[in-house]
């Protein structure tokens, strides 16, 4: 009797679980598919939309699946295809690339991966379907996008040229699906470096990172403090050169070097002395330096993946210009960049032309807001300064005196309406040389009269333009492949003239400008800067946040559409 028993509840547990046991069949698939698609309730018109948000799944999902044929794309009777598991490692890795893998639901795939029920393996192929295509957004686009140049507030919506079908269909066809999913992350130097930078930070805040250094008196080379032996220990850090353990508590060589070159790292004057600011740099987490990479290979995913054989990189963060070609960097000079309230904003273009010895055409704003308030002080301010006055901004203008003008009679709106411009010169805002990439923002590059400004080591001065250290290097890296017509004497003769000259460009040469507050050098170091306009934090908040719309308030004075910089 027991044993008939037994061999009943074997009966009963095969015939409970013979779906587990037995494989769906293809057509079983279909039809759960089918009636998956069928619960979405998606009006056919809305089927049309070759480009619906990704925050609407279903819409996503009744989409892809009415354009390529109503049938499983990744899943078969046999379970999983090779593809599909491919698809699974990358969302999986996908931490790698700075985002988050459970985003992409990466934990419910794991779970249906070995189901063999028709609903679970259609609700498996869907899930796939979606994810990949988000994965394919995120990675070529950003998980978020600015809604404005100084990248706020973010608004976690599709990239308007998104096409979710065609990103499918392209996923399908790709011959090698690996080598495809691969080609999609920005291929150049600067994201790979920190990609790298991000596996090395990580490892270090796992291990625990490094022990907090207790505020004290700043600490100056041949000084003794007690805490030395933790700024050591503090020291042994990607990149810097590693100093033997102290002997004493006496600040020696070895271990100023050491610092410097952590200084240097950091955007900290490298003078080996240790005060507030470098203490607070040597305080910073390790896991909010891992933060601070995926912050900024977020930023490289909202540009150009492509920089270029030959380009210019500007880094708002780091006032500073590099131009490259190919892989080599040929310039590395420091910039000014705009104030807090004139942020300088974040976009890619190409110079078109320089212009040597340039006229500066004032913008209304700076009409408003510092000219005017001058002129009544002192009816002399624009004479003196040689800027002209014209009675508009038309053809048509005549110039007047304005001098004979009495100032404090016109108001703010008026005087935006005429045109001040100065003539070139040494005295002349823009310097000698302007360099032009005709842009919405108005901003452009030129030299300055105000060198003593570079010596700062905050660089943020300017209405939002770009000033250059060194604009005569610029102009010669731009006309290279012009040498023999644009010559460096040609181009000094025209410069020391003071007449003004446009010199258009044959090959319009990429610009990139951007905000990093971490960054890779030409060898492999990575450096972290401070963060000038007080955006990682809220780009942090807004990339972790499953909310779909981040407003993040900045002290900014809003830009001026009457404002043509480029004039």
């Amino acid at each position: 009797m027991k044993k008939i028993f037994i061999l009943l509840a074997f009966s009963l547990v095969s015939f409970t679980n013979g779906v587990h046991c037995l494989a769906a069949s293809h057509e079983e698939i279909l039809s759960a598919l089918t009636d998956a698609l069928k619960s979405l309730a998606i009006a056919p018109e809305k089927l049309e939309n070759s480009r619906p948000s990704l925050n609407d799944r279903d819409l996503c999902i009744a989409v892809i699946y009415n354009k390529t044929g109503l049938k499983p794309l990744w899943v078969s009777e046999k379970g999983p295809e090779d593809r599909a598991t491919i698809i699974l490692n990358f969302l999986k890795k996908s931490d790698e690339e700075g985002l988050n893998p459970q985003k992409y639901q990466v934990g419910e795939i794991t779970d249906l991966w070995s189901s063999t029920f028709p609903a679970s393996m259609a609700r498996l192929d869907t899930l796939l379907t979606y994810n990949l295509i988000k994965y394919i957004h995120d990675i070529s686009y950003g998980q978020l996008q600015p809604l404005s140049p100084d990248n706020s507030p973010f608004t976690d919506v599709l990239e308007k040229n998104f096409d979710v079908a065609a990103a499918t269909e392209t996923a399908l066809s790709a011959q090698d699906l690996t080598s495809f999913l691969t080609s999609l992350a920005p291929a150049h130097e600067h994201y790979q470096g920190l990609k790298q930078g991000l596996k090395v930070y990580r490892a270090i805040a796992a291990a625990g990172g490094w022990k907090q250094i207790p505020e004290g008196k700043t600490l100056r080379p041949g000084e003794t403090d007690d805490r030395l032996q933790l700024i050591y220990k503090r020291m042994i850090a990607p990149g810097i050169p590693q100093p033997p353990r102290p002997e004493s508590n006496v600040y020696e060589p070895l271990l100023q070097k050491a610092v410097a070159r952590f200084q240097q790292l950091n955007g900290i004057e490298a003078d080996a002395v240790i005060g507030p600011q470098t203490l607070a740099a040597m305080n910073v987490k390790a896991s909010d330096l891992v933060e601070q990479i995926i912050v900024n290979m977020a930023r490289w995913r909202w540009q150009a993946h492509i920089l270029g054989s030959r380009y210019v990189l500007v880094n708002i963060a780091s006032f500073n210009l590099t131009a490259f070609n190919g892989e080599e960097m040929v310039l590395n000079f420091p910039v000014i960049i705009g104030q807090l309230q004139h942020q300088t904003p974040v976009f890619s273009d190409s110079i078109k032309y320089i212009e040597l010895n340039p006229y500066w055409n004032i913008t209304p704003s700076i009409a408003r807001n510092e000219e005017l308030p001058n002129l009544r002080k002192n009816p002399r301010y624009l004479v003196d300064r040689h800027v002209r006055l014209y009675s508009s901004w038309g053809a048509d203008a005549t110039e007047l005196d304005s001098t004979s003008i009495d100032w404090h009679a016109v108001s703010p709106s008026q005087i935006a309406g005429y045109k001040l411009r100065q003539d070139p010169g040494a005295w002349n805002s823009l310097g000698r040389i302007k360099f032009v990439f005709p842009n919405k923002y108005s901003v452009y590059m030129h030299d300055t009269p105000s060198r003593n400004l570079f010596s700062r080591s905050k660089r943020d001065f300017s209405h939002g333009c770009i000033r250059l250290s060194n604009p005569m290097a610029l102009a010669l890296f731009a006309l290279e492949d012009q040498s023999k017509v644009w010559t460096k004497e040609k181009i000094q003769a025209i410069y020391d003239s003071g007449k003004r000259t446009v010199l258009r460009l044959t090959h319009p040469l990429p610009i990139h400008i951007t905000y990093q507050t971490s960054w890779v050098d030409k060898e492999g170091q990575i450096h972290f800067n401070r963060d000038i306009y007080s955006r990682d934090e809220k780009l942090f908040k807004a990339l972790q946040s499953g909310n779909d719309r981040i407003e993040l308030n900045i002290d900014k004075t809003p830009a001026d559409p009457n404002d043509k910089l480029n004039q």
